[in-house]
């Protein structure tokens, strides 16, 4: 065994490649969608999966730091305005659109970021409400600009990915973006910093840790992410309306990383599968389809309380008593 082989650097950079085989194969997956639904309503489905897990992962971010925010649809409001504005009204490049709409929505982060990220514990939470309400007004009451309550329609996607096909892999290339550099900021050293201001805010500090200035970077990547989304999202529908950044949208981005899992990235990835992909699923059952939902709710919450990422822990133990049994 040479000195190298048993350095942590070498063996980490060992370790790599299989750490990032599960994503590969997922990455994989996704790309063959479209060969094998076709420009079906599955292809629908997986669109507004890769979408929401952008946004997921980016309030993944946030969570991983220990704060639990209810107004991020207010960021993704400030996205998807921001582009479709700038398109439909202006005119300008879809891309550049895109870019602005991320941008604004960290410049607001950066602002916003400082102030609520001084609270901690429900009065963070309720700041994070009554700001995500306030922006969500704005939309509703701004008319001359947002055009109220009747929202602004026609926004385009680009020409290039104007095809259901094409705009999913867009998506799914914007999905695997914001994996990458999530993925790349929790396995390095800042991901360290992030954990263990989780674990507490005063052990870390006192470890020299910029608890304050950690958490400023986390949340202006969210919200650039969540703008992104926002973008994308209008793109796809082609229309936006107060209604899409309400309070429930927000909701629903928390409750994608609970039941996907908030200690991996995998959780918001899973969560955003089982949460978009499953009710959408069984709108053929439709006088049933709201109580299979809450079924399948509260068997999650039974057996895997810890999000869906626990389920090899459950399989396991399932495994392990009957192999004790043969012994």
């Amino acid at each position: 065994m040479t000195i190298e082989a048993t350095t942590p650097h070498a063996t980490t950079l060992h370790l790599r490649p299989i750490r990032a085989m599960p994503a590969v194969l997922v990455a994989v997956a996704a790309a063959l969608v479209p060969p094998l639904a076709g420009e079906t309503f599955l292809l629908y489905i997986a669109t507004l999966v890769g979408l929401y897990a952008i946004g997921a992962m980016s309030i993944h971010l946030i969570f991983r730091v220990g704060q639990f925010s209810l107004g991020q649809a207010a960021f993704l409001g400030i996205g998807g305005y921001t582009s479709a504005l700038l398109t439909t009204g202006l005119h300008l490049s879809w891309w550049l659109s895109l870019v602005a709409g991320a941008a604004l929505s960290a410049a607001i982060g950066a602002i916003v970021g400082p102030v609520v990220l001084r609270l901690k514990g429900v009065y963070f939470v309720l700041f994070t409400f009554t700001f995500g309400e306030f922006v969500r007004q704005i939309f509703v009451d701004w008319t001359s600009v947002t055009g109220g309550s009747e929202g602004i329609a026609g926004i385009a996607a680009p020409q290039s990915f104007s095809s259901p096909t094409g705009f999913y892999y867009l998506v799914l290339a914007f999905a695997l973006l914001t994996a990458a550099v999530c993925g790349r900021l929790l396995m390095s050293q800042f991901g360290d910093a992030v954990d263990a201001i989780r674990e507490s805010e005063s052990l870390a500090q006192s470890n020299g840790i910029p608890v304050f200035r950690v958490k400023i970077i986390v949340f202006v990547i969210s919200c650039a992410f969540l703008g992104v989304q926002g973008s994308l999202q209008a793109s796809f529908v082609h229309y936006i309306s107060p209604l899409s950044y309400g309070f429930p949208e927000s909701l629903k981005l928390v409750v994608i990383n609970v039941i996907g899992g908030l200690n991996t990235l995998w959780g918001p990835v899973l969560g955003s599968v089982f949460i978009v992909a499953l009710p959408e699923l069984l709108r053929n059952w439709v006088d049933y389809q709201w109580v299979l939902y809450g079924l399948a709710l509260i068997l999650l919450m039974r057996y895997l309380p810890g999000g869906l990422c626990d389920i090899g822990v459950l399989l396991r133990s399932w495994r392990e008593p009957a192999g004790r049994d043969r012994s």
